[in-house]
């Protein structure tokens, strides 16, 4: 049996410890978990027949700013590229549907929809190649 998984997080079967008492959380990534807790800095993540357990450096529930810097930069990234590239194009659109002469209302109303929709594909794209890179670099 393996005792770290993927992640680089360790593998505790729960015939070793078959109950964590410790504050359920809904902070982080539960990567398929059933439930998740946090302790410190131990993030852990309860399955079926395990626990997986990782250290963060930094706690998110005392600076969770400076978690997603350090620890979880994927979502930074992403929640960054997001708010950038939709507000690029919303612009963009804007200014097109007002040029073409379009009702405001009904420019604005089509600068949002593309906004939301271009920076929800690009932070899912920034989401997804940052955090490829990260496995990379922890498999190095």
């Amino acid at each position: 049996m393996y005792y770290i998984d993927g992640d680089g997080s360790i593998i505790i079967p729960k015939s070793v410890r078959p109950i964590i008492d410790y504050r359920e959380t809904c902070l982080g990534d539960k990567k398929g978990a059933k439930r998740q807790f946090r302790h410190g800095n131990l993030h852990i993540r309860e399955y079926d027949n395990h626990y997986t357990i990782h250290r963060d450096k930094i706690d998110p529930r005392t600076d969770p700013f400076a978690h997603l810097l350090v620890d979880a930069p994927e979502y930074l990234i992403a929640i960054l590229s997001s708010i950038s590239v939709g507000r690029q194009i919303g612009k963009a659109v804007y200014k097109r549907r007002e040029a073409e002469g379009e009702d405001q209302r009904a420019a604005l109303c089509d600068a949002a929809r593309t906004a939301f929709i271009t920076g929800s594909a690009a932070g899912a794209i920034f989401y997804i190649s940052s955090n490829l890179m990260k496995k990379i670099k922890r498999s190095l």
